[in-house]
This record gives C-alpha cells, sequence and structure tokens, in this order.
C-alpha cells in the first residue's frame, strides 16, 4: 500500500470532491482519480461512493480513513522526533457543543497541563462536525449533545460506527437574557412571551438519518419572528449584553459568566425537553491521563452548574 495514496484518500474525503483534493494537493484530478481507483483495488474494497454531490465514503471507507488518519499522524510524529531530535508531544483533542460549562470545565483543566511538551486541540462545533472529527480528523474525544427524542439515532449511529458512548449530562435549556430584559421581569415565562423579542441560535442542528429541514423544524420553531444565527460564543455574550431585546436557550451558565456579562438566566415554563451531552470516542481507543482529567473537570462542572438548576 502506497504511502501517497493514503494522503490522498484522506484529502478526498476531508474535501469530498476529487477537484478540490487535487488543488489541495497540486495534482492533476485524473491522476488522483487513477491513484484512488488504484488504492481501493489493492485493498479490495469500494472506499467513496461517487454521486453528483461528490464523493461520499462508503462504510468501509470511513472506517479505512479513521486508521489512515491514525497511521498519518504517527508517521509524522516519527518524522519530527527523528529528522529535527524534537520529543513528541503528548496530545489532546477534543470536539465539543458550545456550551459554557464545557469550557469552564476546559479552563480548570488547562491548569493541569504538564511542564513538558503539549498540545491542546478544543473545538466547538456540532454533533455531525465532532463525530467526523473523531472519524477522519484523529480527534480522539468528543461531546455530542442531542434532544433526548433523538436517543435512539444517535445510539444506533454510534453502534454503527465502532463508537463508544457514555452520557455526561442531562438538562432542560434555560432562557439566557440582559438583567433589564423584558422577559427578567416576568414572575412566570412561556413561549408566548417570547415572539417579539429576538433570539440568538445555531443554525447546524443535526440528528442522523433525518433531514436538516426536520430537524431545524423541530428545534428551531416557528414561534420566533427574529433570530440571529452565531457559531461561536463570544459573539453571543456580547450580544445579549447590550441588546434588552436578545435571549437565547442555552444549557445553565456558571453564575460568574452571569456577572461578568450582566445577564440572567430563567426557566421557561413551557419547556419540557431534555437534552443530552454524550462522551464518545473510538472503541480501540484507550484513555489517556489528559482524557481522565479533562473527563473529571467536566464531572465537577456539571455537578456545579447544571444539577443545581435542575
Amino acid at each position: 500500500m502506497n504511502l501517497l495514496h493514503l494522503k490522498y484518500a484522506v484529502e478526498v474525503a476531508k474535501t469530498g470532491s476529487i477537484n478540490k483534493a487535487a488543488e489541495s494537493l497540486l495534482i492533476a484530478q485524473p491522476n488522483l482519480s487513477r491513484s484512488i481507483k488504484e488504492l481501493e483495488t489493492d485493498l479490495g474494497i469500494s472506499i467513496f461512493e461517487r454521486t453528483a454531490k461528490g464523493m461520499l465514503l462508503t462504510p468501509d471507507g470511513e472506517e479505512f480513513i479513521g486508521y489512515a488518519n491514525s497511521i498519518l499522524n504517527q508517521i509524522e510524529s516519527v518524522e519530527k522526533m527523528y529528522k529535527n531530535g524534537v520529543p513528541a508531544k503528548r496530545r489532546f483533542s477534543i470536539s465539543v457543543p458550545r456550551s459554557t460549562y464545557i469550557a469552564d470545565a476546559f479552563a480548570q483543566f488547562s491548569k493541569s497541563l504538564p511542564e513538558d511538551s503539549v498540545e491542546i486541540f478544543y473545538k466547538e462545533t456540532n454533533s455531525s462536525r465532532t463525530i467526523k472529527n473523531i472519524m477522519y480528523d484523529d480527534y480522539k474525544l468528543g461531546i455530542v449533545r442531542y434532544a433526548e427524542n433523538y436517543d435512539k439515532y444517535f445510539k444506533s449511529m454510534f453502534d454503527e460506527k465502532g463508537l463508544n458512548y457514555e452520557l455526561v449530562s442531562e438538562f432542560h435549556y434555560v432562557l439566557l437574557m440582559k438583567s433589564d430584559s423584558p422577559l427578567a421581569g416576568l414572575k412566570e415565562i412561556h413561549f408566548s412571551d417570547l415572539e417579539d423579542l429576538i433570539e440568538i441560535a445555531h443554525a447546524d442542528p443535526y440528528v442522523p438519518s433525518l433531514s436538516a429541514a426536520q430537524v431545524k423544524k423541530e428545534e428551531l420553531p416557528d414561534n420566533v419572528n427574529r433570530r440571529i444565527f452565531v457559531y461561536e460564543r463570544a459573539s453571543q455574550f456580547d450580544l445579549l449584553s447590550e441588546n434588552n431585546e436578545i435571549f437565547m436557550w442555552v444549557s445553565p451558565i456558571p453564575q460568574k459568566i452571569l456577572d461578568i456579562y450582566g445577564l440572567v438566566q430563567r426557566e421557561c415554563a413551557d419547556n419540557k425537553k431534555t437534552y443530552k451531552d454524550v462522551l464518545i470516542y473510538k472503541k480501540d481507543h484507550k484513555l489517556t491521563d489528559l482524557e481522565k482529567i479533562f473527563i473529571t473537570e467536566v464531572c465537577i462542572s456539571k455537578r456545579k452548574h447544571l444539577e443545581q438548576n435542575n
């Protein structure tokens, strides 16, 4: 098996396109296509399904790309160690939902980093990207967030992809708002009270086996006329702290963050939906000491910030 072909396959999986991968790799498209076909012939499997939407990984291809990423990363580490005399770095990598209690755990975890060489990768993203990061991009841990009613869809997919999964927390979303928001003064908040305000939301909800339109309809109902879609947490707090017409559904927020931004969180009487945060990693992955420390910090943060609100 040609190592160059492994690199080619990983790039095609990442871009989902022969043309885009060829541009990135600086090789001719026909040569890349031929290399991928040779690799599939050597392995006796189909790595990609060629469709009008691009190159989609087959089940065999998903498994192969996971191994290919691990092999290429190990080769890179060995080359650095022996060619440049650089000691191998300890590596920690995780993809998580945009969640303040998890971010708080990560901040505490950072205080436990060893003094020797270490690289930390912390990515906030949606469930789909988290799963792809573990399967194809050599992220070792992930935390996936989903509504409890989608439990069977996610667990079925985790089993299919060979992923361990462990419940981290269960919670109800609360409403986050500026301290002088019209919602803050209400004795009890109902969905109807949100209609004339502005919601901060994420535009990338995901559930396996269901269409994006179907999931968005349930996760982003039409009871709010104005929405601002954002993809990272910093801008959320800036918006909330400046505009008292803005609100956001969140997992419970640490009090120190509320104090910093002048925010309050309130429950909604009509909101009965339960959400889950679930830790995932490959079944053949053995948790490292750093990963165990992070998981411990997440559990501590959960008890401190979530359980007291449930």
